[in-house]
């Protein structure tokens, strides 16, 4: 009877163990996908900045030198202000370019032309059966008609577009 006892509690703690590498492995994979993500970023950044086209050394020396002014508190918050202000223009570009927008198809597209239009801005609405979202309307018109569906606007162009509202 004891030699079952024992059995069981190695077999208990067998499994324990397991499951904490399991953990671990988790927490080791989330970490790498949290720093790709991050160097993507990075990248992105460094191309939206305009300074892909520099050479790795340069590039590399004009990181370290901001590097070094990164120690000043002042000058890390002219920085983040300035990149938000970058932010903020490019967010009512694009805001300004997209309207409230209904679509709507005969028969369900393929679940692959779901990802498509997610991508375009739009989400399913499952209580009114279709497609809407704050979207480009020539780009989604466009990518209505390839399954044959209908894009409705939910308001009139004059009061979307952004020369109508600065008059």
């Amino acid at each position: 009877m004891a030699a079952s006892s024992l059995a069981k509690r190695l077999s208990k703690l067998e499994q324990q163990k397991a499951r904490i590498a399991a953990e671990q492995a988790k927490i080791k994979t989330d970490e790498r996908k949290a720093r790709t993500r991050r160097l993507v970023e990075a990248g992105a950044l460094v191309e939206k900045a305009g300074m892909l086209n520099l050479g790795a050394n340069a590039l590399l020396g004009a990181l370290v030198s901001l590097a070094d002014r990164s120690k000043d508190p002042a000058r890390v918050a002219e920085w983040a202000k300035a990149g938000g202000q970058i932010f903020d223009r490019e967010a009512k570009s694009r805001d300004a370019r997209t309207e409230p927008l209904t679509v709507t198809f005969a028969a369900p597209p393929p679940a692959n032309f779901s990802a498509r239009l997610r991508a375009a801005g739009l989400r399913w609405n499952k209580v009114l059966n279709h497609w809407e979202g704050l979207a480009e309307y020539a780009a989604v018109a466009a990518l209505a008609a390839e399954q044959y569906g209908a894009v409705q606007r939910l308001r009139p162009p004059s009061e979307w577009e952004p020369s109508a509202a600065a008059q």
